[in-house]
């Protein structure tokens, strides 16, 4: 299988991303996906991942951090940096993140237009002790099941129907639609008052709307 870059980095990749994502979150108080958006628009996730030594070895994680806001035009108080960074769940995102990336050989981009770092948080408690691969195998099976079209999806396209325009003309929250549509919400768990107003709005029947064998991973 064909990797992101030479393993010999690799090491020092995962150490570097769980350490940035540590002191960004819980040093700086930025939100995970802000700076995961910082990294990428900097350009240094486009040289991160293909494994330059200067940027994957050359910077620690907090140096990384501050070149990331820096090339950003982020004008903060950069607090000090600690001296370990290997317990947070931040640390472990960051950390796992770079070892998908580096397997899969995908671009950091693509894998954050897929799935949030938020998404990659909610892992931590099931997988931190697990294998790197059960990782790999657990995303992949995530992003599998978002191209996964929706009973709610099929509606909405037949009906001519941009989400927003649904959302308006249901009364249901824009994000809420998304998140059902995305199935990463279970619109079986929803509130009947929604689900009927998304029927009528749609004019079809509540049960046209329900995945019944639609399963989150």
């Amino acid at each position: 299988m064909i990797h992101a870059y030479a393993e010999q980095y690799l090491h020092d990749a995962m150490t570097n991303l769980g350490e940035a994502f540590d002191y960004a979150v819980n040093a700086c108080k930025m939100k995970p996906d802000a700076f995961m958006e910082l990294f990428i628009a900097s350009g240094y996730a486009d040289k991160f991942g293909k494994g330059n030594p200067k940027v994957v070895s050359g910077f620690s994680g907090t140096e990384l951090v501050i070149e990331v806001c820096s090339k950003s035009g982020i004008a903060i108080d950069f607090p000090e940096a600690q001296i370990e960074y290997d317990a947070s769940a931040e640390y472990w995102s960051g950390w796992i993140l770079a070892f998908y990336q580096w397997y899969t050989a995908q671009s950091f981009k693509d894998i954050h237009a897929n799935i949030s770092m938020t998404e990659v948080l909610k892992l931590y408690s099931t997988h931190h002790e697990a294998a790197e691969e059960k990782f790999v195998d657990t995303v992949n099976a995530i992003l599998r099941r978002k191209k996964q079209t929706t009973k709610l999806q099929e509606q909405r396209k037949k009906s001519g129907y941009s989400q927003r325009e649904l959302a308006e003309k249901s009364g249901v929250n824009l994000r809420t639609l998304q998140q059902y549509e995305l199935g990463t919400k279970e619109i079986g768990k929803a509130s009947a008052q929604a689900v009927i107003s998304l029927a009528n709005a749609l004019g079809c029947r509540v049960e046209d709307l329900l995945d019944y064998n639609f399963k989150q991973t």
